[in-house]
């Protein structure tokens, strides 16, 4: 395998070409007439081929010198090109920002979280992928992503978890459900009940499973979904029940067209906050983001909460 050109020795040879002399490419590289002429001597055989016909005190480029310019030309403004996007990165406020978050997430936190964020940092460049718990690990791992807002999951993987908040599941169900008009649950007919649940891969659906199965009770699953807004619209017309968490349903809540429930005694709670690799020292955005999650999401649970 061949050996990258000597940048400077490029960048001796593009100043040459451009001036057509050996004394005044010295001069505007601030070097001398003999580093010039040995470090063109040193590239032309590197490269196994003259690249300069001198005649008089005049330099011309061969057709090897030629083809030579035409790509020095585009790798020094490519190299030129990658320092000033770096000097950029590094001024107040001209960052990146990638960002991996659960659906529910990107609808229900992430808008807040980036209005106050923008207000710190104008000109972030910010990335949102959504995707479920094992695509949001796999995207930090493989630095696709810079911080993941999720649940926490046991996971051999390499990660640093930043705690956000709690939340705990409940069955969720139109006003004019039998629960809700007798204003508890019936749990000896749980197994005949319809439930509209989100997709059985997702993390949630996994805690859900994980819980009955403990209660030695069966849920009859009638409908499966990947979009907690449509459960939220189905619910609401009676089709069946949901197991969500309140905060999700909020504004339904409040407006009385959707009615929660406690799934019983043993409580159903999931932990949730901002996942990144443990190796990656975060920095002042990174911290900001996080802080900002942070006094977003204590607004999900405050008391006037259902």
């Amino acid at each position: 395998m061949n050996s990258p050109i000597d940048s400077r020795q490029l960048n001796a040879f593009t100043s040459l070409a451009r001036l057509g002399s050996f004394t005044q490419a010295a001069k505007e590289l601030f070097l001398s007439q003999s580093a010039v002429s040995h470090s063109m001597r040193a590239l032309e055989t590197d490269v196994g081929c003259r690249l300069f016909d001198r005649i008089g005190k005049k330099v011309f480029l061969t057709q090897a010198g030629e083809t030579l310019q035409m790509h020095a030309e585009k790798i020094l403004g490519e190299m030129q090109l990658a320092r000033r996007n770096l000097q950029h990165l590094g001024k107040w406020g001209k960052v990146r920002l990638r960002i991996g978050a659960s659906s529910t997430a990107c609808q229900h936190i992430i808008p807040e979280v980036l209005l106050e964020f923008r207000k710190h940092y104008p000109d972030c460049a910010i990335e949102i992928e959504p995707g479920d718990a094992m695509h949001v690990i796999d995207g930090l791992m493989t630095h696709r992503i810079d911080l993941a807002i999720g649940m926490e999951i046991q996971s051999e993987h390499p990660l640093i978890f930043h705690h956000l908040f709690h939340d705990e599941l409940k069955f969720i169900t139109a006003p004019e459900h039998a629960w809700a008009i007798q204003k508890q649950v019936n749990r000896e007919n749980l197994n005949k009940q319809h439930f509209i649940l989100y997709d059985r891969n997702s993390l949630t659906s996994r805690l859900i499973e994980d819980y009955f199965r403990e209660e030695k009770i069966v849920l009859h699953t009638f409908i499966e979904l990947g979009s907690m807004e449509a459960i939220k619209e189905l619910v609401k017309v009676n089709l069946g029940v949901a197991i969500l968490a309140p905060w999700i349903a909020r504004k339904e809540i409040q407006t009385g067209s959707l009615v929660p429930h406690s799934i019983g005694r043993r409580k159903l709670k999931r932990n949730w906050g901002i996942l990144h690799w443990k190796e990656k020292r975060l920095g002042l955005p990174e911290e900001t983001f996080i802080t900002i999650c942070r006094n977003v999401t204590a607004q999900l649970l405050t008391p006037d909460s259902p």
